[in-house]
Parts: structure tokens; C-alpha cells; sequence
């Protein structure tokens, strides 16, 4: 049934047998770090929030100097550039390296009623006959290791700005790995590794041998000469500066993909069943960018739409089948139940304009204070000078100045930050669409609910426009850039230049000590908790959580589908 290893043979085999890359001078390490702190200094937009609520410092460098001259080989630093930008505790910022290097076990895990779960397996890498281990069965250990010390040692390399969003990633880490944002992951993974599952079946805890899949060649630093070579253009910022779409870098409120991992992230389908007699209109086609449908429940028509994400791969076409399902579900439900769990967002101009199709009243949009620079400033005057020569309205122009102003004024300060302006077109007050849905609304968040996921809450939640229900939501708050950052490294960061500011709701969270409109390490905490993440819903398909959602979607509606809510207004 199974092969027995002594514990931990494989980890101390793959440790002796590591070859030490130390291609870096003391000196290319040293101007690495900087370039990532600099790079940091100059665009973070939150630095004032996390020195208050995470007490970092990301100005305080001497010490991280001190630890790179220790690192004893290159691997071991560019996991010391990790660490850095880790210590920001924000969901959209990471470093990653230029590799091809994976590795996987076959069957992806979870944290389930606080317990590491198996929640899939590829039969076709592990059948049953010589890996009886199931879904819902619980992983014990690693190489020897409990797997609570993994999930500690895997944190910085799954920050998700709250605590149990890490924690979910970290978990995935155990069994999934790339060496893009995990430098050292060739050397800690063996080729063999020995896992304890404890078998829900019998109770008994059976040992496994499990080989990993490894692809790709892992990355070499080197040997770097010096002076440094020529930095060259990121993708990223080629695309920033276009002068079709200037302002196009500034709009990213999505989770890095680096950053997913836990099951059916991103995912066109819901990862619950829908009930007996649901009727699906959307989800066939590769074209349709959602899944909806309607179905009966206690006398009430519901809608059901899911939004996987908030970068549709056509955005025109997305925004034309909402408008169509929610012209539908006007005429032909009592209420509506939208779906944004594991959405890891997107752009914020396709997030508002899903969220306009909500909003029959006018309302108001989320703000970001953001980090001027002046490459922000620049942005702005390309998308002036554009506008002008493709014969904008005159108020366009006007609000693309309005901005401009606010970040000229805040880019003349020592880290100038802007008030709340809308990355859009500066102003918070939106007009209400006259097809817009209007019948009650029932939101589905959990902590996998990310950047865009928060902004769509907050706005549904601030406008009281929706009951949310769920989890509270992931806390990645504000709108990010990449720049390359380092030369002998390659590497790249991820930088946060805003803080999403909420129009509505005061928040505090547990371990938090401020009460704050922000978003970022905060989320959206719904109106009612639900947690799908126990076992009972992983192993009848979500089926107990839904179940929850249907009878309180009746009452809601059946009670006018106000939201009640005792958070504070602004």
C-alpha cells in the first residue's frame, strides 16, 4: 500500500547534496538591497500605515544590510530580498526572480476547520491502488517536519495581508512550489519526500513516499561583473508608458499570480454546487466571461451570477454580457446572489463599471491616496495631451487636470500622498445607471476576496447596496505597479502606490489597534459570517454552505433586502 521511509531522509539528502552558488560579491549583494529599498521608498504608497499597524520600517536598513553581508551564497540572499519586501505584509508586494523552476507533488492541499486537508488529487500521478489517501484526509507532516513549522516557514513567501489568507497560501506552498518567488525552493525540495496523511476513513496516521515533479532549470546569479550592466525595461513599465492607454499602469488592483494557489482561484465556476433545478445561462461557452443562472427556492425567484475576476480577457464583451444578465434578472428574479469569493480582482475601471450596473441611485466610488511621483504626474499629462488631440470633452480634460493638480501639489511634499481621488477620473461621486438591477442583493466574499474583491464589496457595502456574506475579505488595498529592481539578481517588485480608502464604512479588526477607512490589512468584514472552509463542505461540494446562503437569502428578501449593518457611516 505504501513504501516507509525513516523521517526527514529525503530533506537531509537534497541538503547535502546542494551545490553553494556564490557568484554575488559582498558588494552586488549590498547594491541589490539598496535598489529594492529605493525602489520602494521612492513609489510605496502605504509606508506611514505599516509602521502603524506592523510596526516596519522599511527606512530602518542597516540591519538588513548586516544580515545580506552574513548570507553565506546568492540563493541565500535573494531569499534575504524576499524577506524585505515580506516584512510589508502586503498581499500585492513581492519580489520575484527570473525562473523556470516548479515542482509538485500531484495533489494540492488547504486549511480546513484549521486542519491541513488534502482538497484535490491527480489520480493519473497517484492512483488509489499504491496512494489510498482521499480528499478530506489530513497532512501531518513534511520531511519530518509538523506541518504548522511549514506553514511558518512558508508565510513570507505567501503574504495575502491578513493572517488566514496566508496562512490558505502557505498551506498550497506544501505541495506546489516555484522558485520565482521562493529562491530557495530547489534546495529544499527533494526529490522524494515523505509525507504523514492521517486517513479520515480509520483514523490511523500512514506514511507515504511521494516523488516531486520537477520542471524547468533552476535560476544561476551569475558570475555578475562589474560595473553594472544597462537596467533594462520591464514589461510592465513598457506598457505604462504607452501613449494608447498612459494611465493603464496605475489601474492594477489584482493579486500577482504568484500569489494564487488555493483552489479554483480566478475560476469561471462556482466552487459550491448549485441546487437541483438551477438553470444555467451563462458558463458553456469559452467566450462567457461568467456563470449565472436562476433557481427557486422557499417561493422566491433567486439570480445567480459569479464574477470570477476583474480582468475578463475582453473587456467589452464582459461588460456587455452583465449588462444582458442583469437586464434579465430585472424582470425575472425577487433578488440576486453574486459570487466574488477567490476572486483575486483586477482593473479598477472594469470593477466600477460592473459596479455602476448595481447602482440605479447616484453613489460613490472608492478613493486611493496615492504616492505621488512624478511619474504618476507624467502619466496624467500623456493622457491630457491624448485626450486633446482625440478630441475629448471638455470635461474629460478637466478632470484629468483635476488630478494632475492633486498630485503636482502632493508630489512637492517629503513623500507626498494625495487625499481620496478616484484612479478613474478623480472624482468619488458616480450618477446612477438607469439599467441598473435593482431588486435585493446577496454577495459572497471570503478572504480570497483580494484588491479588486475588497473594492467591489467596499462599494457594494458603502452604498448599502448589498448584505455580504461570508468571510472578511483579503485586505489588499490599493493599485500596483512592477519595476525591475535589481541588476545582478534580476529581480522584480511589485509596489503598492495607493491606499484604497473607503467612502462608507469604519472598520477594526482583531489584532489591529486602529480603527480606520482603509482597506489595505483590513478587507471588507461582511454583514454576516459564514465560513465554507470546513470539511463538511469540502466533502459534499459545498453543498451545507449554500445551503446557509439560500435560507438567509429568502429572509433577506422577504424582509425588503435592506442591509442591516452596525458599522459606523462616514
Amino acid at each position: 500500500m505504501s513504501r516507509r521511509l525513516p523521517a526527514a531522509v529525503g530533506l537531509l539528502l537534497v541538503l547535502a547534496l546542494s551545490a553553494r552558488s556564490q557568484n554575488l560579491s559582498a558588494s552586488q549583494r549590498e547594491a541589490d538591497l539598496r535598489r529594492v529599498a529605493g525602489v520602494l521608498w521612492k513609489n510605496y504608497g502605504p509606508y506611514e500605515w505599516k509602521k502603524a499597524v506592523r510596526n516596519f520600517d522599511f527606512y530602518d536598513l542597516q540591519p538588513w544590510l548586516d544580515r545580506a553581508r552574513a548570507t553565506t551564497d546568492d540563493l541565500e540572499f535573494a531569499d534575504l530580498l524576499v524577506d524585505y519586501v515580506a516584512s510589508l505584509d502586503d498581499a500585492h508586494d513581492l519580489i520575484y526572480f527570473p525562473s523556470s523552476w516548479t515542482a509538485s507533488l500531484g495533489f494540492t492541499t488547504d486549511i480546513y476547520d484549521g486542519k491541513v486537508l488534502i482538497d484535490s488529487i491527480n489520480r493519473g500521478r497517484l492512483p488509489s491502488s499504491r496512494f489510498p489517501f482521499q480528499i478530506g484526509d489530513e497532512v501531518v507532516s513534511l520531511d519530518g517536519r509538523p506541518v504548522a513549522e511549514w506553514l511558518s516557514r512558508f508565510r513570507k513567501y505567501s503574504i495575502a495581508a491578513n493572517d488566514r489568507s496566508t496562512r490558505r497560501i502557505a498551506a498550497a506552498r506544501l505541495t506546489s512550489r516555484t522558485q520565482q518567488v521562493m529562491p530557495i525552493a530547489p534546495r529544499i525540495t527533494p526529490d522524494v519526500s515523505t509525507l504523514e496523511i492521517r486517513l479520515a476513513a480509520t483514523g490511523n496516521v500512514e506514511r507515504y513516499e511521494l516523488t516531486w515533479l520537477k520542471n524547468g532549470t533552476p535560476i544561476e546569479f551569475g558570475p555578475v561583473p562589474v560595473p553594472l550592466s544597462a537596467p533594462k525595461s520591464t514589461p510592465a513599465e513598457t506598457t505604462g508608458s504607452s501613449l494608447a492607454d498612459p494611465l493603464a499602469r496605475h489601474h492594477d488592483v489584482a493579486l500577482p499570480l504568484e500569489r494564487h494557489g488555493v483552489l479554483n482561484q480566478g475560476g469561471r465556476n462556482p466552487i459550491f454546487s448549485l441546487p437541483a433545478g438551477f438553470q444555467r445561462r451563462l458558463g458553456a461557452n469559452p467566450s462567457d466571461a461568467f456563470f449565472s443562472g436562476t433557481f427557486e427556492v422557499g417561493g422566491k425567484r433567486l439570480g445567480f451570477i459569479r464574477v470570477p475576476s476583474f480582468s475578463p480577457a475582453n473587456t467589452a464583451v464582459a461588460l456587455d454580457q452583465f449588462l444582458r444578465e442583469m437586464q434579465y434578472f430585472e424582470s425575472n428574479t425577487d433578488g440576486l446572489i453574486i459570487d466574488e469569493m477567490r476572486n483575486p480582482g483586477g482593473s479598477v475601471s472594469y470593477c466600477e463599471n460592473l459596479t455602476s450596473l448595481l447602482m440605479r441611485q447616484p453613489w460613490k466610488s472608492l478613493g486611493f491616496e496615492v504616492r505621488a511621483t512624478s511619474s504618476w504626474m507624467q502619466s496624467y499629462d500623456a493622457a491630457i495631451i491624448n485626450g486633446r488631440a482625440a478630441g475629448a470633452a471638455n470635461w474629460q480634460i478637466q478632470q484629468l487636470q483635476y488630478v494632475y493638480d492633486v498630485l503636482a501639489e502632493a508630489n512637492r511634499q517629503m513623500r507626498g500622498r494625495t487625499g481620496a481621488i478616484s484612479l478613474t477620473d478623480g472624482s468619488l461621486d458616480e450618477v446612477g445607471n438607469p439599467n441598473a438591477y435593482t431588486k435585493p442583493i446577496i454577495l459572497l466574499v471570503d478572504e480570497m476576496s483580494a484588491s479588486g474583491g475588497d473594492a467591489f464589496a467596499a462599494m457594494l457595502q458603502d452604498n448599502r447596496r448589498a448584505l455580504l456574506v461570508g468571510m472578511r475579505t483579503m485586505g489588499a488595498g490599493g493599485n500596483v505597479v512592477t519595476y525591475e529592481a535589481t541588476a545582478y539578481t534580476e529581480g522584480f517588485v511589485r509596489v503598492t502606490e495607493s491606499l484604497m480608502t473607503r467612502s462608507g464604512a469604519v472598520q477594526k479588526v482583531p489584532g489591529l489597534p486602529i480603527e480606520t477607512f482603509y482597506v489595505e490589512n483590513i478587507g471588507v468584514t461582511p454583514d454576516v459570517e459564514i465560513d465554507y472552509m470546513t470539511r463538511d463542505n469540502l466533502m459534499n461540494a459545498g453543498r451545507p454552505y449554500f445551503n446557509q446562503v439560500m435560507d438567509l437569502a429568502v429572509r433577506y428578501i422577504s424582509t425588503g433586502g435592506t442591509p442591516a449593518t452596525e458599522k459606523t457611516a462616514r
